[in-house]
């Protein structure tokens, strides 16, 4: 083989290899500093899979809520740092006729998480709310005034933060899809779109490396053809 054709062809499959390397390596995952949303369930904090204007907590139901960085994923943001039962939060509250009784927690994060502002104290509250009422419902009477944007996303709770909204760090601001947090049952899952599943977005490594190998060829069936002349 022509040394021409070997530094050529040495060459495409270097670039193959450095495409396959970097479309390999994993994507960081995108932080985002907002309120995320529980519910206290055997023991333990579980993300909630509903927006709080969807979910109808039941009497002696406890929602959670915590302000902090985490990534783009429900289940691994940062959970709430009290982890209290029903009795607990409620226990000093006479139940009403007609009416339920919710606990909230509310974290609102540490001062890394902050973004410049002062975070308050950690606090509980016992709503008593009508029987239909939903989490926003709940929240708005126990932690008033909340702060939204447009699309319906919560931004603030008792007025903290004072600016910002789910704001997306390392980036140029608010992506097009909606961050986790959203208050609507489809928004709250917003990080399964970041997966790394087909159509997600990112190179077709079959295709990289099946355009490469069709150069290979045709360089060798150039360089064939022209040893026949």
């Amino acid at each position: 083989m022509a040394p021409a054709l070997v530094r050529f062809v040495a060459g495409v499959v270097a670039g193959v290899l450095i495409l396959l390397v970097l479309g390999a390596a994993p994507a960081q995952a995108a932080g985002y500093r907002y309120w995320s949303f529980w519910k206290w369930s055997d023991g333990a904090w579980a993300y909630q899979q509903q927006g709080p204007s969807v979910y109808v907590p039941p009497d002696g139901g406890v929602d959670g809520w915590r302000f902090a960085v985490s990534p783009d994923g429900g289940r691994d943001a940062a959970r709430p740092g009290t982890a209290p039962d029903f009795a607990t939060v409620c226990g000093g509250t006479p139940a009403q006729q007609g009416r339920k009784r919710v606990g909230v927690v509310l974290d609102f994060g540490t001062a890394a998480d902050a973004g410049g502002e002062t975070p308050p104290g950690p606090r509980t509250a016992c709503a008593v709310v009508p029987g239909n009422a939903s989490s926003a419902e709940v929240l708005a009477t126990v932690a008033p005034p909340l702060r939204y944007d447009t699309s319906g996303l919560l931004c603030a709770i008792a007025s903290y933060p004072k600016a910002g909204c789910a704001d997306q760090l390392g980036g140029a601001g608010r992506p097009s899809d909606q961050p986790p947090g959203r208050s609507s049952a489809d928004a709250t899952a917003a990080a399964a779109r970041n997966d790394d599943s087909p159509g997600t977005g990112g190179p077709n490594l079959g295709v990289i490396a099946g355009a490469a190998l069709v150069a290979v060829l045709a360089a060798g069936a150039v360089w064939q053809a022209r040893r026949r002349r």
